[in-house]
C-alpha cells in the first residue's frame, strides 16, 4: 500500500479538492474561505475544510475515498488538520455517524457560535444532524527544557 502524505492544500491547489468530491460522486464542494485539507498518495484519497468562526472552526467535507474507508486515514487527517487549530472546532453529522466522532475527540453540544447555530437550524428542517464540538487546548504537550527524565 502506498504511504499517504497529510497536509494542507494552497489556494492554486483547491480545484483538486473539488474535482476529488466530484470524482466520488459526492455534492460537497471546498468552501473559498476555508482551510483545505487533504490525505494524498499519488492522488488525493481525503479532504475536508475548516472553515474560521467566532471562537475556532468549523469541521466540513470529510470525505474519504470509497475503496480507502476503513483505515483511519479519516482519524489520521482530523488529526492533522486540527493540530494547530485553537480554539473550539464544531461540525454537523448525521447521527449515524456520532460514535465515529466520538471516537475523534468531539462530543455532542447545544451551544453554538450563533452563524452556525442558524445554518443548523436551516439543514435541520431537511435532514436529521447533530452538533458535535472539540475544544483544542492552547498548550503543548510538553515544554522542551522542562524534562525531568535523565
Amino acid at each position: 500500500m502506498t504511504l499517504l502524505r497529510y497536509g494542507p492544500l494552497t489556494a492554486l491547489e483547491q480545484p483538486l479538492l473539488n474535482k476529488f468530491y466530484k470524482s466520488q460522486g459526492s455534492p460537497m464542494r471546498a468552501p473559498a474561505q476555508g482551510q483545505l485539507w487533504v490525505a494524498r498518495a499519488e492522488e488525493i484519497v481525503a479532504g475536508l475544510s475548516l472553515s474560521p468562526v467566532p471562537g475556532g472552526y468549523w469541521l466540513t467535507g470529510l470525505w474519504v475515498a470509497k475503496n480507502r474507508r476503513g483505515q483511519k486515514i479519516a482519524g489520521a487527517l482530523i488529526e492533522t488538520a486540527l493540530q494547530s487549530a485553537e480554539g473550539t472546532t464544531w461540525l454537523f453529522c448525521h447521527p449515524d455517524l456520532q460514535v465515529f466522532y466520538q471516537q475523534q475527540g468531539f462530543s455532542t453540544c447545544t451551544r453554538l457560535p450563533a452563524v452556525l447555530a442558524e445554518r443548523l437550524a436551516r439543514y435541520q428542517h431537511s435532514k436529521p444532524l447533530l452538533a458535535m464540538a472539540r475544544v483544542q487546548s492552547s498548550l503543548p504537550a510538553s515544554s522542551p527544557g522542562n524534562n525531568t527524565s535523565v
